[in-house]
């Protein structure tokens, strides 16, 4: 041998853990050397070497060549070589001469040959037996002999079939003898009409197509039986002319009905007979099957009732991997026979009347089939080699040697070679030694050929993979580097590291015979440069690889297996450690199946995520971290604890007249254990439909005893409940009456209150189902007044009330409710007291006395009334009071009436949440059912001053980086007369605070400005207003941030631009023409709109709006235009006769000179007019122009 096979590249890949089997020397087939198919597509390789080839033949057509006569014929032969081989053909063994025939034409480049009919001519004119030579200077090869047959499909030759006259019960055969196909046709049996014929195990179709009847019955008449032949080339379908039926019977009724019967044949008086066989004939028959085919073995018999068929094979069981039965049993067959299939087989016939046996003896022999099929070899000059042509078969093969096509003992002698039965070896070969030899190996059942080429060639060592390739590898892993090389004679290959060193082998390395190199466990110093150098007596080439070593891959938190309830959200963690030059890739297996990640699920670098977890959540999640050199899995199984499945086929038993036992069976746990089961029931008298829980039973019992009432149609289900949740109702019992019984308890809640003065309404809560224990279910109500020992009165009620009249007021009354129903009464009732209906107390309470404790509240203490004078319950007592007046003057208040309540019988209470400093009336009334009383006399009462509420609208002001202005409005509430404000601010920046400061102000004082220490901290003040009593709530506001450097630059920026200037000019015209329209119109009358009930000129409000200042307040409340400033700086009111409405009890005077409170000391402003002049006074030159306007 003289060149190195081509082992498996691994092309940069690592392999798995699994030990790896060394690459093998063999002989390969000269194409797969010669194009090295297993190298990489980049780098030279053989197809470079400019190699000679011996002919190879690569395709042919099939020894028996059946061909379509509507078609030309092909008959292929391909075959490849250097150079290209030539072809010719012989036909029957002799010469085919195919430039004579003007029909046949060989392809280009290739033998194949065309016989072309489209000009005429008959397709059986060319059938035989062809070979086709491919042949070079270096040798010949032949194809098979390839026997060529044209397709048939004759016709069904005419006959006229009388009817078939037969008895019923009686076995029957309809021929079928389809006429010879090629290949033969496909046999189905139909009635003339095109309908299937029903086959069973009476009735069945053989393998050779006849149609077997075991007993014929009289239904077997109502169709007629035509035997179809479909032709497999033609793809027509013939049909034989249909047999008639006529069956002779003892009764002539065909009724359907008794083919279901289970003695059919009886009850139609058709003897019974013992099992006959119809085919095959006798007891015994014997088959020979070729090895590597299907043996078929078939068994029909008749008899009355119809036979059953039985196989068996003596001394062993039927091979079950290869063993079915077909036709109903009637037929046995066994694929890919091989030798130990031969014996003997029996198939048994019974029926009731008995059984026969028929034994089939079964012989397997077998065409030739090959154990050593000869390759083709490839030697160096000089070098031994042999070709070994090794077969079986039955019986055993002979072997014939050919050289070329003709018989090695019609060739050359040649003294390198030596024939030695099925081996030829060769010796010292030389250039002059290539050939193609044949081998050719046959029995009476069939032959083999085999082509063979010796080729001697002289080649130096070449490498054919790329060079200095990169493999990248993981760490400790085993791990193949190849070297695929060429040349003859087979040079030998030797490996080194970096270049230096001396050969590797032995250790952790390990160099194959094809030159691959093993190391065994891959460490970090084997990274490095690698060598391989192949050497023959023609020179030496040499490649590099270079390997580099990776870290693996590998999960080091992995997920663990986890039980969840469904609905709630599951994470299976997956953290991995991989090399950082590699790229990573985490995905996720269910089940072992591509998880698909679904809205309910979030996939992230190191986890998964499941929401709302459900039941197909449930299994195995496996987390696959995975670069381009290797893998890492890591396993986790997720439980699903669901609510569990439905109980099922519920069943009563035991059935008593107080009780019941009731059966289920349980639903699937889905992976919580059953706790619990609840019964349930319904009845369909008084609320159907309506299920009601009956009893509860421990999750281990499936069965339980129910206790029942009398008179009630039951009807059960039951529901099982684990951890998670409850399951669905089981589908419902069936339905279970109890007799009847008089009720054993009254209806409950039993009452008996007045609805008007004159009456008593008695109410009881109804009995339900379980209770009324018969029809007819009514109430027997009785009542009398207490102590008076008078006759009970009574009255028969059906529903759930009863109303009695004429009654005095507020009477107790001594009531009972009884049930009844057909069967009976209930128990003597039980005696529950009610009260007839309540009139309006006629007492006021008296002795009323006010006790004023502070600002804000009063006390209270008053007489009792007399119970008599109540003329029903006693609620409570009540206080009405009202705020008449404030002590502010000038202040309106609300006079709406408020209440107080005082439940129970008592002599105190207590008035809170009052308004300081105002005066208030009272009144008091005593409270029933009914209603309120008369009113006691008024008593009026003047709360003192309190503490004021916070000062509104606190407003901080910045108009520029030294000053801060503060303007404020007085209180809402003054809750007396104020004498002064209260102001604290401290400077903060961040996290430093400075020294607090605190001012005090006069009452009058609503303005003040704060000089800033630095541009750069900012202030929180904080404002409170106080009185006498002292000081009221606060208010806190902060200053704001100074104003942005940038922002001022890019205001003046804009400014100066000339676009803007243009557009202010524009503005201004516009403006000055729209004054001249107005002053002409008021020149002719016209009229200019004013503000509502007030002289208020159309200018800007505010003039300090226009010096540039940012206002941060809240809201700008300002007073109104057309009002006056008193000399002490409050407003006086002028002609407003809406002022104090607005604000109801929060209205607000002024002060005169020694501060009391004289009127109203700020005017309600319209927040949509303020805000709208806020948004439009940012610093601008717009502005300007509109004050100047």
């Amino acid at each position: 041998m003289a060149i190195a096979t081509c082992p498996k590249v691994h092309r940069g890949r690592t392999q798995d853990n699994r030990e790896p089997s060394p690459p093998e020397r063999t002989q390969l087939p000269w194409e797969e050397v010669l194009f090295s198919r297993c190298l990489p597509p980049a780098g030279p390789s053989m197809t470079d070497i400019p190699l000679t080839q011996p002919p190879t033949i690569t395709k042919q057509s099939v020894k028996d060549h059946i061909v379509d006569p509507r078609d030309n014929i092909l008959i292929e032969c391909e075959a490849k070589g250097n150079p290209a081989p030539s072809f010719h053909w012989t036909r029957n063994s002799r010469f085919f001469n195919i430039a004579k025939d003007p029909r046949v034409s060989m392809r280009r480049r290739s033998g194949t040959l065309v016989i072309d009919f489209r000009s005429g001519g008959r397709p059986e004119e060319y059938e035989g037996e062809y070979q086709c030579f491919a042949r070079n200077k270096f040798g010949t090869a032949l194809s098979n002999r390839i026997r060529l047959q044209v397709s048939k499909s004759p016709l069904w030759p005419k006959e006229n079939l009388d009817p078939v006259v037969v008895q019923e019960g009686a076995p029957l055969t309809l021929q079928c003898n389809p006429p010879p196909g090629l290949p033969s046709p496909v046999i189905f049996w139909m009635s003339s009409s095109m309908e299937p014929i029903t086959q069973d195990k009476r009735v069945s179709q053989g393998h050779n197509g006849d149609l077997y009847f075991s007993n014929v019955m009289l239904q077997d008449m109502q169709t007629d039986y035509s035997c179809n032949a479909r032709f497999h080339f033609t793809h027509t379908i013939q049909q034989k002319n249909p047999f008639t039926l006529k069956v002779l019977t003892n009764n002539p009724y065909n009724d359907s009905s008794q083919r279901n019967h289970p003695d059919m044949y009886s009850a139609r008086g058709v003897a019974e007979r013992t099992p006959s066989f119809m085919y095959p004939q006798g007891t015994a028959s014997s088959q020979m099957v070729l090895r590597g085919m299907d043996l078929l073995l078939e068994c029909i018999a008749s008899g009355v009732p119809t036979p059953d068929i039985a196989w068996y094979k003596k001394g062993g069981d039927l091979p079950s991997d290869k063993a079915k039965f077909e036709n109903f049993n009637k037929a046995l067959r066994i694929t890919n026979v091989s030798e130990e299939d031969s014996g003997e087989y029996f198939c048994l016939a019974s029926n009731k009347m008995g059984s026969i046996r028929h034994t089939i003896s079964v012989r397997v022999k077998a065409a030739p089939y090959w154990l050593d099929e000869p390759k083709n070899l490839i030697l160096a000059p000089g070098e031994d080699g042999r070709l070994v042509c090794r077969a079986n078969g039955n019986p055993k093969p002979t072997v014939q040697w050919m050289v070329n096509g003709e018989p090695l003992q019609s060739a050359p002698p040649n003294p390198n070679r030596e024939v030695a039965g099925d081996t030829i070896i060769f010796r010292d070969t030389q250039i002059s030694s290539r050939a193609v030899y044949q081998c050719n190996t046959s029995n009476e059942h069939g032959y083999l050929l085999a082509n063979a080429f010796v080729s001697v060639l002289d080649v130096p060592p070449r490498m054919l993979s790329p060079r200095n390739q990169l493999i990248r590898v993981i760490l400790y892993n085993r791990t193949r580097l190849d070297c695929p090389f060429f040349g003859s004679p087979i040079p030998t290959l030797r490996w080194f590291k970096n270049g230096q060193g001396s050969n590797l082998d032995g250790g952790n390395y390990h160099v194959y015979e094809n030159g691959s190199l093993e190391i065994k466990m891959i460490r970090k110093e084997d990274q490095g440069i690698y060598t391989c150098v192949a050497t023959n007596i023609l020179g030496k080439a040499e490649n590099q690889v270079r390997l580099e070593v990776k870290d693996p891959t590998r999960i080091y938190r992995m997920p663990e297996d986890q039980i969840a309830k469904r609905g709630t959200t599951v994470q299976l963690e997956c953290r991995v450690k991989h090399d950082p030059s590699l790229k990573l890739t985490v995905s996720w297996l269910k089940d072992d199946e591509p998880l698909y990640i679904g809205n309910r699920m979030k996939k992230e670098d190191d986890s998964l995520t499941i929401f709302g977890v459900a039941e197909r959540d449930q299994g195995s999640y496996t987390c696959v971290a995975s670069t381009e050199l290797d893998q890492d899995l890591a396993k986790a199984y997720l439980t699903v604890l669901g609510r569990p499945d439905r109980p099922r086929d519920l069943e009563l038993t035991d059935l008593a007249e107080r009780s019941v036992r009731l059966t289920w069976i349980p639903g699937d746990a889905n992976n919580s254990p059953i706790t619990d089961y609840v019964v349930q029931f319904e009845e369909d008298q008084f609320q159907p439909g309506v299920w009601h829980d009956h009893s509860k039973f421990p999750g281990s019992v499936n069965s339980a005893v129910l206790r029942l009432s009398p008179y009630v149609n039951y009807q059960f289900r039951v529901i099982a409940i684990n951890e998670v949740g409850s399951s669905h109702p089981s589908l419902p019992s069936e339905r279970y009456r109890t007799s009847g019984a008089p009720p054993e308890s009254n209806p409950g809640d039993v009452k008996g209150e007045g609805t008007r003065k004159n009456n008593m309404e008695i109410t009881w809560t109804p009995m339900n189902a379980t209770s009324a224990f018969g029809p007819n279910l009514r109430y027997i109500v009785k009542w009398r007044r207490r102590e008076t020992r008078e006759a009970w009165n009574n009255a028969t009620v059906w529903g759930s009330r009863y109303v009695v009249g004429q009654t005095p007021v507020y009477v107790p009354y001594e009531i009972r409710v009884q049930a009844e129903n057909d069967f009976g009464k209930g128990p003597e009732p039980d005696t529950v007291i009610g009260y007839s209906g309540e009139d309006y107390p006629r007492a006021a309470p008296t002795e009323v006395k006010v006790r004023v404790t502070n600002s804000t509240a009063i006390s209270l203490q008053w007489n009792r009334v007399y119970p008599d004078t109540v003329q029903g319950q006693l609620r409570e007592y009540r206080a009405y009071y009202w705020r008449e007046s404030s002590l502010l003057k000038n202040l309106w208040v609300s006079q709406k009436r408020q209440q107080a309540s005082f439940p129970g019988d008592r002599l105190r209470g207590v008035v809170s949440r009052l308004f300081p400093y105002s005066n208030y009336k009272l009144e008091m009334v005593v409270v029933n059912g009914r209603g309120d009383g008369p009113r006691s006399e008024t008593k009026e009462f003047t709360t003192p001053e309190g503490v004021p509420s916070a000062p509104r609208r606190l407003r901080v002001r910045q108009p520029n980086l030294e000053t801060i202005n503060l303007e404020w409005d007085h209180p809402e509430h003054p809750n007396g007369i104020l004498t002064g404000y209260t102001l604290r601010y401290v400077a903060f920046n961040g996290t430093k605070v400075g020294k607090q400061m605190v001012e005090n102000f006069s009452p009058n004082q609503t303005k003040f400005t704060v000089q800033r220490a630095d541009p750069v901290s900012r202030y929180r003040f904080t404002l409170s207003a106080r009185t006498q009593v002292g000081s009221g709530e606060t208010v806190t506001e902060e200053s704001p941030a100074p104003p942005n450097e940038a922002y001022t630059n890019n205001q003046a920026d804009i400014a100066t631009q000339g676009w803007f200037i243009g557009l202010m000019c524009a503005i201004a015209l516009l403006v000055l023409i729209l004054l001249i329209v107005c002053f002409i119109k008021r020149s002719r009358g016209g009229k200019y709109p004013v503000r509502e009930k007030k002289d208020v000129p159309l200018g800007p409000e505010d003039p300090k709006e226009e010096d540039g200042s940012f206002d941060y307040s809240d809201e700008d409340n300002k007073p109104l235009q057309g009002s006056q400033t008193s000399l002490d700086g409050t407003i006086k009111q002028q002609e407003s006769d809406d002022s104090l409405v607005d604000y109801g009890e929060g209205g607000e005077g002024q002060f005169n000179e020694d501060g009391s409170f004289i009127g109203q000391y700020t005017v309600k402003k319209d927040k949509e007019e303020t805000e709208g002049n806020e948004s439009s006074e940012a610093t601008s030159p717009v502005n300007a122009i509109y004050s100047l306007a």
